[in-house]
């Protein structure tokens, strides 16, 4: 379980999470089970902590 430190980074990953970067270059969050797109970052660079797509390291349905 991935776990903030306050520090400006994650120990450990977010599971079940993948992100990629849409046209518009800014980031989304996908639920890998359902598929189902989640929020968008607003603020510059990707997630912290999780995978990006194509990754493969969680499920096989990434």
């Amino acid at each position: 379980m991935g776990k903030n430190t306050g520090e400006g980074f994650r120990r450990g990953a977010v599971r079940e999470r993948t992100q990629f970067e849409r046209p518009d270059g800014l980031w989304q969050k996908r639920d890998e089970t359902t598929g189902q797109l989640m929020e968008v970052k607003q603020t510059e660079g990707p997630f912290k902590g999780i995978a990006k797509e194509p990754d493969g390291r969680d499920t096989e349905n990434s």
